[in-house]
């Protein structure tokens, strides 16, 4: 029997994670105590409706039920006839923030309003039960539609260091620099297509613009230098245990240089095999 247990973070997007497991054929059961699973999995087992496939969703609104968790991964990972994936999915704090305050909900660790605090508490409390992951989704920039798709290839493309997501952004300096970026590239050096009037009021994924930015050597080398260097730093963050790369690229507005550069960038990963998710923070504000 194929079991998956949705875990992680609150306001991370489970819930959504188990409508893709349901869609998928998985039997799913939300905010099922941990001690419970054991014996759902023994009726299903016996049960003539032949359930092959099933999804729970375990997380701290089932109070101190939660605190079995952790052991009981490692019975269901020992047992014979249950192949056992851990998903465990994370967004930052902001996000998450930004996510109850939209839905006016109060976070369950508290019972009150979400704040930044309460959620690296629950980080911290959950850190234990992520080491134990076969799989983490930051959903920090993903859409629905960018989720499922994240879900797919986990779960139907491959594993291993495919779980490994580089995650590349452009801004712009003027809006603010990004709080989750792990590591940050300043393209503010490169000719700057905002003063060539053709140019002014297209952005980064313009043909027009992508030419020419790359026109010129100092581009071309440095997105050379800055894969070459990013490749030499991921495999000591896969063997410390990070299961993403937030890497920003930053120019004045966020609309040509290093929207041009974050794509250049990213298809260069692609190349390499790598997953790869591009978001544009900056480029909706051309117009305003």
């Amino acid at each position: 029997m194929k079991v998956v247990i949705i875990t992680g973070m609150s306001g991370a997007g489970r819930s959504r994670a188990a409508d893709w497991f349901e869609d998928q054929g998985y039997y799913c059961v939300d905010n099922m105590p941990p001690a419970l699973i054991d014996t759902f999995l023994e009726m299903a087992a016996a049960d003539t409706s032949s359930i092959d496939k099933v999804a729970f969703v375990a997380d701290l609104r089932s109070g101190g039920f939660f605190d079995r968790l952790s052991e009981e991964i490692d019975v269901l990972k020992e047992r014979n006839g249950i192949e056992l994936t851990v998903l465990f999915m994370e967004a930052s704090a902001q996000e998450i923030v930004k996510r109850y305050n939209e839905v006016r909900r109060n976070h369950p660790l508290s019972g009150a309003e979400a704040s930044e605090s309460v959620i690296e508490e629950e980080r911290a409390k959950l850190k234990d039960i992520k080491a134990k992951a076969d799989y983490v989704l930051d959903t920090t920039n993903l859409k629905p539609s960018e989720m499922s798709a994240e879900l797919d290839r986990m779960f139907y493309g491959g594993s291993g260091s495919s779980n490994f997501a580089i995650n590349i952004s452009s801004f712009g300096f003027k809006y603010g620099i990004p709080s989750e970026a792990d590591v940050m590239f300043d393209v503010r050096f490169i000719p700057n297509p905002f003063w060539v009037p053709s140019l002014k009021k297209l952005t980064g994924k313009n043909k027009k613009v992508v030419e020419f930015v790359f026109k010129h050597d100092i581009a071309n080398q440095f997105a050379d230098s800055c894969h070459e260097l990013l490749n030499s730093m991921i495999p000591g963050y896969i063997n410390e245990g990070k299961y993403h790369l937030n890497i920003a690229f930053g120019c004045t507005g966020g609309h040509h240089r290093s929207v041009a550069m974050a794509n250049a960038i990213a298809d260069k990963f692609r190349e390499d095999g790598m997953r790869v998710r591009v978001t544009h923070r900056d480029l909706d504000l051309q117009s305003k």
